[in-house]
């Protein structure tokens, strides 16, 4: 039964609704956390090259990242309720066939699809709560999600690492289904339907198609540079197709009637800095526990379970500072909370690089994570609920969609190019051990080149948070709300 925008917002509705959105944000974020630290498994599983591992991160990524635009303009369209169950049923069947899979072919295919129902679930979380939520109550429900999102996080690692280093890899997948099943059941039962304002727009299929391909060109020129060769054809070919079809995108989005990207936010000062500092977190963040957990499980030899438990303080930092994080934002302004927020994980990253060597102690690489942690879930808050509060309700979608991608973009560049940074001083012969873990025959002369490729990885994280600073400071002032 549809209801109007005003009949739905209620702080028990609200509750309601985050209670399923947060089942979701739960599913998807421990698919992430569980496959960084499990990933070494899965390649000696496999017996799968340097190129292809990268593939297990970035297909989903690459594909989560396109397919969270496209939804989240479809949600504005056609209705947030069904397609949210759709896309939580897809994530759930697909992680029970991935595990079946034989060979790494399969995976990948299944993970591009995977990628579409986690990015149903994400493009659609934040929309559903701030269409639920009174006003006075949106940054506390935004900050228990940021919340849940870092307990995901915390036992992502954990829970994957358990599984890969006893049950097999297959259930670094299948445990997503039992969360998945009852997940639906319950977003069926509690979600209420709202009439849509947009129905008679169309998608913007060439927008999506074209970004697709920019983004494609981008990602596979900073994974494979350092593999294949920065002048190589397949290479120059993938930089090539991102710089002339960048602009391309850029101008056939403007002219759109409905674009997939609605690029006149970006007018707006507010917005335009918030998005940018939305992406330059994300890119200093994501790559850090993958990192750390790569760097235990290569440099230190330890399996995919205490891997797991090395990189915890980052989500221990996430978890203790969200729900301080939402009770600030609703008092204090986004610009200063998501500075301050983007600072304190500059000063992690700084502290992480000079003990980064094989003999460093854990105790500072512990502290550095933490801060890492506790300074994005400073930022996430304040930093969305300036973004979603002010935006026009039809468009939630969208600005939501154009959020997350940003975001995930961040992650997948970042992706990208760390491991790129990491494999870029080590022989042709010795990059795969980067992917293979514990199981590495990596001789003691060659461990001074892996970890100063650690070092110069996180000096990149550490510019883009200082970028994200910058681009946090220049927001316009906090806007007046509306009654």
């Amino acid at each position: 039964m549809a209801v109007t925008a005003t009949q739905q917002k209620s702080e028990n509705y609200g509750w309601m609704v985050l209670s399923v959105t947060s089942l979701g944000v739960l599913l998807t974020m421990l698919n992430v956390g569980s496959l960084n630290v499990a990933l070494p498994v899965i390649v000696k599983h496999f017996h799968a090259t340097a190129t292809t591992a990268n593939w297990i991160l970035l297909s989903y990524m690459l594909f989560n990242t396109v397919f969270i635009l496209i939804f989240g303009r479809i949600a504005d369209l056609f209705g947030r309720r069904k397609l949210y169950i759709i896309g939580l049923s897809l994530f759930t069947i697909v992680s029970l066939l991935i595990g079946l899979s034989p060979n790494i072919w399969v995976i990948l295919i299944l993970r591009a699809i995977q990628a579409a129902g986690g990015a149903i679930v994400i493009t659609n979380t934040t929309p559903l709560i701030t269409d639920a939520f009174p006003e006075g109550s949106l940054a506390k429900g935004l900050g228990i999600n940021v919340l849940v999102a870092s307990v995901a996080q915390l036992l992502g690692p954990v829970i994957g690492g358990f599984f890969a280093a006893t049950l097999g890899w297959q259930w670094v997948f299948w445990f997503n289904v039992p969360i998945g099943i009852p997940g639906v059941i319950w977003a069926a039962i509690t979600l209420r339907s709202l009439p849509t304002s947009g129905t008679g727009e169309h998608l913007d299929w060439w927008g999506n198609v074209l970004l697709f391909v920019a983004l494609s060109g981008l990602i596979f020129g900073l994974s494979e540079g350092a593999t294949l060769g920065w002048s190589s054809t397949p290479v120059l070919v993938s930089f090539a197709a991102f710089i002339l079809l960048t602009p391309i995108f850029l101008a056939y989005e403007w002219n759109h009637s409905s674009p997939v990207m609605q690029l006149r936010l970006f007018g707006q000062r507010r917005y335009a800095a918030a998005y940018a500092a939305t992406f330059m977190n994300a890119f200093a963040r994501s790559a850090v526990v993958l990192l750390f957990g790569l760097f235990e499980q290569t440099v230190h030899q330890r399996n995919p379970f205490l891997a797991g438990i090395a990189v915890l303080p980052v989500t221990i930092g996430m978890i203790l500072l969200s729900p301080v994080a939402g009770w600030l934002a609703g008092r204090f302004d986004a610009r200063l909370l998501s500075s301050v927020g983007l600072g304190i994980s500059g000063v992690g990253v700084l502290l992480l690089i000079p003990y980064s060597a094989a003999t460093s102690p854990y105790l500072w690489q512990g502290v550095g994570m933490f801060f890492v942690g506790a300074g994005s879930a400073l930022f996430m808050t304040p930093n969305t609920s300036s973004i979603m509060s002010t935006v026009d309700p039809a468009y939630r979608g969208s600005a939501n969609g154009l959020r997350s991608m940003l975001q995930n973009m961040g992650q997948v560049m970042s992706t990208a190019l760390s491991l790129t940074l990491v494999a870029a001083k080590l022989p042709p012969t010795l990059q795969s051990a980067i992917y293979q873990g514990n199981g590495a025959d990596l001789p003691v002369h060659d461990l001074p080149l892996l970890t100063g490729g650690f070092r110069m990885s996180l000096g990149a994280l550490l510019l883009a948070t200082l970028l994200g600073v910058i681009a946090s400071l220049v927001r316009g002032p906090r806007p007046a709300q509306t009654p």
